[in-house]
């Protein structure tokens, strides 16, 4: 079972992580890092094999406190599909210059 980390202090790395669920023996931890920075997002995956495992640390994890954020524990839900952001603004695809989209000089 996958389960979803957050409010992780940004202090924590992936190290720190497998230490806080090493009492349910995590096979796989993942620490999501910002990509251009590498500063931690302050949240994290953790799969546990033994689903009976996974259910005792949400249960025991979930708003314990470490270094002064209570966390959320919870199992995790497959990412869903989204559709692609447009940064322009624009859904055409094309550059919107104050409402026109064509070139012509207007006096």
């Amino acid at each position: 079972m996958k389960i979803y980390v957050g409010n992780l202090p940004f202090s924590v790395d992936e190290n720190r992580l497998k230490e806080l669920f090493s009492g349910y023996n995590p096979e796989e931890v993942s620490l999501i890092q910002d990509k251009y920075s590498g500063r931690s997002k302050g949240f994290g995956f953790v799969t546990i094999a033994d689903d009976e495992a996974a259910k005792k640390a949400i249960s025991e994890m979930h708003e314990k406190e470490v270094e002064g954020r209570k966390l959320t524990v919870n199992e995790a839900k497959p990412k869903e599909d989204r559709p692609r952001r447009s940064f322009d603004g624009n859904r055409s695809g094309g550059r919107n210059f104050g409402g026109r989209n064509d070139n012509r000089r207007r006096y």
